[in-house]
């Protein structure tokens, strides 16, 4: 520890790393290893990096070993496959605190007078490759080089002002430094995907304009369109101001140009939170607790949606501690002012389809949100069935983080989402946006089916903690992705709104 405080390096931890091979913390990388299989593998088979791992899950070794077995080795198999097509992958809120820190070193730069983040976060895309960053510089090559040379710098590529920068970790960045006539068309264009950037740039076309490669707006009668912000591009392109959100090239144009953009959902819009966890089950924090956080973010209630009976892995609940939850909801409720706690559940749909019922209790809950937590692997038809009847009970509410997959980790089950979203639409359930920034399940891709179907949308944080209640700004951005709008949300309505909507869907038909 001394040489640690004296020197800023350990001897120790030099040690250490010197006596483990390199590619073990790789395998951990790799989804279904734990540490306790990765020293198995490594004691047994003296593997040590994932190509030997992938051959030995190939050639029958990794299935022999004890506790392991055919289905944990293809389990394993399909975990590298996903790793590989990782790369340099981030989820969302990983790459939002690195994509912040490297812009607030960029604006530290005595030579930067604007930055801002683009590209596929600034969409609020899921899943990011590359940090995109544009600054408006004074000298931009300058900057770009400052930046290429930081520590850490794996691999870096220059050219006129832009550098894309690859640190040790996997962290990609993209730097395009600009005057600052340029700052709009440079924001403007590396925050829309190319479907997008094509599309107005046709449209720009048609009325006289280009845009040259140092990202100039030029007309043809040979006047530079100063362009320090985005709307002068779209103005020139005759359109509205397009959110970042929509830039996908998905008919946001062709929508604005006939004045149709939706007014997308913002987060002041949500007047409550429904997907909850407490201690009761495998929450972090307690009912009041998840209450008083929830008043502090300005929302008017908050719905606990501990998890049922049969989820024996999150501490589902039994009758007796239903019982307590709701008799301390009702003791809470009577002491608050101007906020409500709902009782809710996160009742597992079983394998058949049905709810669990919480030992007969689920008439007591204001609402019910199910959700699938084991049986992923059955087939599209058997997934689709199972659903399709949980969607007949009349106790569902909301339907809970619908394709279960996690991002990065685990593909969506095989369900015909199409037929799932217009039974939901039929019957009065509400689909989530599970804003678990792991999950963001519904993908947003499917959100317009959801609501042409008629279904309503919950923004659920499945918050396990205080924290995790902000998991809620994640939720609007993948929702407002998704053209949605206020009035397509549930938990945009008040606490008495949401409990009608329950309701309802109790007295369907």
């Amino acid at each position: 520890m001394r040489d640690l405080v004296d020197t800023g390096e350990s001897r120790y931890l030099e040690e250490l790393r010197a006596s483990m091979p390199e590619g073990l913390v790789e395998m951990l990388d790799v989804p279904g290893l734990t540490p306790a299989r990765v020293h198995r593998i490594y004691e047994d088979l003296k593997i040590h990096t994932v190509e030997d791992l992938e051959i030995a899950a190939t050639d029958g070794r990794l299935a022999a070993l004890p506790r392991f077995g055919p289905k944990t080795a293809a389990k394993i198999l399909d975990g590298i496959v996903l790793v590989r097509r990782r790369g340099s992958k981030r989820l969302f809120h990983h790459a939002a605190v690195e994509a912040h820190r490297m812009l607030d070193a960029v604006r530290s730069h005595p030579s930067v007078e604007r930055a801002e983040i683009a590209g596929g976060l600034r969409r609020r895309m899921e899943v990011i490759d590359t940090i995109e960053i544009v600054a408006t510089c004074r000298e931009p090559s300058n900057v770009s080089q400052t930046f290429a040379r930081l520590p850490g710098v794996q691999a870096s590529m220059s050219d006129d002002g832009s550098v894309i920068i690859e640190f040790v970790d996997g962290v990609r960045v993209g730097l395009r430094c600009v005057v600052g006539d340029a700052f709009g068309v440079a924001w403007w264009r590396a925050t829309g995907n190319v479907e997008h950037v094509a599309q107005v740039s046709e449209r720009l076309a048609t009325r006289g304009f280009t845009i040259t490669a140092d990202d100039k707006l030029v007309h043809a009668d040979g006047r530079v369109v100063a362009a320090r912000d985005e709307d002068v591009v779209y103005r020139a392109a005759d359109l509205p101001f397009i959110p970042p959100e929509l830039r996908e090239g998905l008919g946001e144009v062709d929508a604005g140009a006939d004045g149709a953009l939706p007014r997308l959902v913002e987060n002041a819009d949500i007047k409550g939170v429904l997907h909850c966890h407490t201690h009761y089950s495998d929450g972090k924090a307690s009912v009041g607790e998840m209450a008083a956080a929830a008043q502090e973010r300005g929302w008017s209630y908050i719905g606990i949606t501990d998890h049922s009976t049969t989820a024996v892995f999150a501490g589902g609940l039994s009758r007796e501690k239903i019982v307590a939850q709701h008799d301390m909801i009702d003791e809470l409720n009577a002491r608050l002012t101007d906020f409500r706690i709902l009782k809710g559940i996160e009742a597992d749909i079983l394998a058949d389809g049905r709810l669990d019922d919480c030992d007969g209790m689920l008439d007591t809950f204001d609402f019910v949100v199910g959700s699938i937590h084991s049986r992923f692997s059955m087939t599209g038809a058997a997934m689709t069935e199972r659903v399709l009847r949980a969607l007949d009970d009349p106790h569902l509410t909301i339907l809970g983080h619908p394709t279960g997959r996690l991002l990065l980790a685990r593909e969506p089950y095989p369900i015909d989402l199409a037929a799932v979203l217009a039974k939901a639409g039929e019957v009065g359930v509400a689909v989530e946006i599970n804003a678990d920034p792991r999950r963001l399940d519904i993908d947003w891709r499917h959100l317009r089916a959801a609501t042409a179907a008629g279904a309503a949308i919950e923004i659920g944080p499945d918050a396990h903690s205080v924290r995790a209640l902000d998991n809620m700004e994640v939720g609007v951005g993948i929702a407002r992705k998704g053209w949605i709008a206020a009035a397509d949300v549930l938990n945009a309505r008040s606490a008495d709104g949401v409990l009608a909507f329950a309701r309802a869907r109790r007295t369907h038909d």
